[in-house]
Parts: C-alpha cells; structure tokens; sequence
C-alpha cells in the first residue's frame, strides 16, 4: 500500500510538470508500455502520453492505467475550461452555432465530474482478488465509457448542427477529439484490469 502511494506521489508530480517538460528530453518508451499500447485505438498517442511514466509504472497495469487515467481527467479539466472561456457571455439566439456548443458545456461538465470519481475509485480498489476490486472496476468502467459517450455527444452536435463550423466551434471540436482520444486509450487501458493486474 506504501508503494502504490509513493507511485501517486510521483505521478501527480509528473502530470504537473508534463507540461513544462514537453520541449525537454523523455526517456525512451518501455517494453511494457509499448505492449500496453498495442491494445489501444490510437497507440502513438498512448505511448507519447505514458512514456514518461515508464520508471513509476514498471510493469503493473493497474499502476498504468491509474496514469492514463488522471491524465486523461487533467484534459477534461482542461478542455471543459476552455469550452467555458469559449462560450462565457454567450445568448440563446437564432443562430444554429448556439445550442451545439452551448452543449458541449454540459457534456464536458459531466466528463469532468465522471472522470473525477473514477479517480477517487481506483484509489480505493483494494486486492484484485476481492470482491470489492471487481465493483469498483466496474464502477470506474462505466464513469470513464460515460465521459467518452459525452464527448461523442458533443462531436456529433456540432458536425451535425454547426455547417459550416465557426472558428469557436472548430477550437472546440479540435480540443474535444483530443481529449476523446485519451479517454478512448484510458478505458482501453483500464479494461485490461479484468484481465490481469
């Protein structure tokens, strides 16, 4: 248990500082993480996002999805706030611009929230041999399917509803698929608890 939380130490430093340390020099991706990767949708980005993590992770795959997913939770924050800065001051209107990115305030709210659990939870999953590993999984299977299906949602809103899309809808898209892409890698990640740990 020590460890595990010695390894949250280290992790909550390093998504801090990822942002500084993105001109810098990163180690080299492991064997492991590599191999995890292979099992996600969008496997560069995977590997470009864990790398740095290699020496906190080793080989645990719970220690590696717990990565995945609290960086995963730092861009829905990130991306919830800049939707919000974007539509700060915004009116229902005629316009058809307004109600799709209007939404995808609410949806990325819900990410955030979803997402925000499903961290508390995997703190708390105890042994993966116990009864209470398994419902928390699930738990944290379904927030992280959750925050995906949101931004789904908002995507289909504005490719649906914004023709042609305005600059602010088309920064709001970009950042949405970004982060959508995480969360796909991250709930990919963590399915592979129910597998081995």
């Amino acid at each position: 248990m020590r460890v595990f939380g010695l390894f949250l130490v280290v992790l909550t430093l390093g998504v801090v500082c990822s942002s500084a340390s993105t001109h810098t020099g990163s180690p080299p991706p492991t064997d492991f993480i590599l191999t995890s990767c292979k099992t996600t949708r969008y496997s560069d980005l995977c590997v470009r996002s864990l790398t740095r993590y290699g020496p906190a992770v080793h080989r645990s795959r719970r220690q590696l999805a717990y990565a995945a997913l609290t960086i995963c939770a730092a861009r829905a924050r990130s991306t919830s706030y800049l939707v919000t800065q974007m539509t700060s001051g915004s009116r229902p209107s005629r316009s058809t611009h307004t109600g799709p990115v209007l939404d995808c305030t609410k949806t990325m709210k819900d990410s955030t929230d979803r997402l925000r659990q499903a961290v508390r939870e995997m703190n708390r999953m105890g042994r993966p041999s116990s009864k209470r590993f398994k419902v928390r999984l699930s738990n944290i299977q379904a927030w992280v399917s959750g925050a995906l299906t949101d931004a789904t949602t908002c995507l289909q809103s504005l490719d649906q509803d914004v023709i042609p899309l305005t600059a602010r809808a088309a920064a709001i898209r970009k950042k949405v698929v970004e982060f959508s892409q995480y969360t796909s890698n991250t709930l990919a990640l963590i399915n592979q608890l129910e597998l081995r740990n």
